[in-house]
């Protein structure tokens, strides 16, 4: 049986603490976070065992442990310094929720440091194991709708509705050295946003050539904010490949969530269809269920397709993800977001906020 540790139990930790439950392959053997009392009701929240050791350093609890798996849900500017102490100490299996790091040298650095240990990293994007967004891919890569030419990712983002989220758990987003991204911080491009770039790149499964971005600033966030990109030509394209991601504010907007009060919508169109993947972080709500409104659209041949019957609800992502790990950390599959390939999706991440900064489209190959 695996021995797994968590650091942080916070908001995020409701979810990505689900896949190890009633999981005969593993045990949740000690959390870390600073406020113990805390940590003692999300104990008896989960039903976990009760003499379970909480520790307020997660650098006591690394070293007193015997951890299999170690989950990492700690601030963005932790991530690195973390994730190379739990290598150094020869933790098997490393899961960082996402973003990866504040930079490509961290990111470096934390590659490095698991290379040497002969630990396995993977960077936490639950997003791409979402059962419907997962049927999309499937269907993409059979070429059921044909050669894919253009995604646009769309982040809608309400006022009112899901989770009560203390504003002293986001305190440090607004912070810019420990949050992330441009000078003045990114909270939504860099944090939010990292999904929507993981999915601009995995559901396509081909590399940026250049990326331009504008972003504004409302009431301290870098939002409302448009990113277009180009994929590198190939010829195994007909056409030129190209994708978007909006990030739209709605000050006024109740989202019905049970998680946070947003949600995503994504458009592709291909040589021979187009497919509406609808709904994300609110997969759940009154929505969801609706004849109207089905997880996935197609249109192809002159028809409408529906695709309905997914497990409808955002927790399932997270589940499935955990357990993927689990998988990967037993050697029966590989991480689906590997140190290098994170590494990628920062890369491009970054380079849209640079292309904010500057004014100017940013090229990859030299970002």
């Amino acid at each position: 049986m695996l021995k797994v540790g968590i650091i942080g139990t916070g908001v995020i930790f409701n979810l990505n603490v689900l896949g190890y439950l009633n999981n005969p392959d593993v045990e949740i053997t000690c959390l870390c976070n600073r406020t113990i009392e805390k940590t003692k009701e999300k104990i008896k929240k989960f039903n976990l065992n009760e003499s379970i050791p909480i520790y307020s350093d997660y650098k006591e609890m690394i070293d007193k442990q015997d951890l299999d798996i170690l989950e990492i849900l700690l601030p963005h500017h932790l991530h690195a310094e973390a994730t190379i102490y739990a290598a150094k100490k020869g933790i098997k299996g490393i899961s960082v929720q996402k973003p990866m790091a504040l930079s490509l040298e961290e990111a470096n650095s934390m590659i490095n440091a698991c290379k040497k240990s002969g630990s396995i990293l993977s960077i936490y994007e639950n997003f791409v194991f979402d059962p419907h967004i997962q049927k999309a891919k499937e269907l993409i890569d059979q070429d059921y709708i044909g050669d894919p030419s253009s995604i646009r990712i769309k982040i809608a983002m309400g006022a009112k509705g899901g989770w009560d989220v203390p504003q002293s758990a986001d305190k440090w987003r607004m912070d810019p050295n420990q949050v992330g991204g441009s000078k003045k911080g990114s909270p939504v491009l860099f944090d939010n946003g990292w999904h929507a770039f993981t999915l601009g790149w995995w559901v396509f499964g081909e590399k940026i050539d250049k990326v331009f971005a504008w972003t504004d600033n409302y009431k301290g966030i870098d939002a409302p904010a448009y990113v277009m990109w180009k994929y590198k030509e190939s010829r195994e394209h007909v056409v030129p490949q190209y994708g978007n991601m909006e990030f739209a504010l709605m000050p006024e907007l109740m989202i019905p969530s049970n998680y946070y009060n947003s949600d995503e919508f994504i458009e592709i169109i291909a040589s021979r269809g187009l497919m509406r993947i609808n709904q994300g972080t609110s997969m759940g709500n009154k929505m969801s269920n609706s004849e109207i409104f089905p997880p996935i659209i197609i249109i192809r041949d002159g028809k409408v397709e529906t695709y309905s019957e997914f497990e409808k609800d955002w927790k399932y992502s997270f589940i499935n993800a955990t357990k993927h790990f689990i998988e990967v950390v037993k050697g029966k599959a590989e991480p689906i977001l590997s140190g290098e390939q994170a590494k990628y999706v920062l890369k491009f991440n970054l380079a849209a906020i640079k292309s904010a900064e500057l004014g100017k489209e940013v090229y990859l190959d030299e970002a």
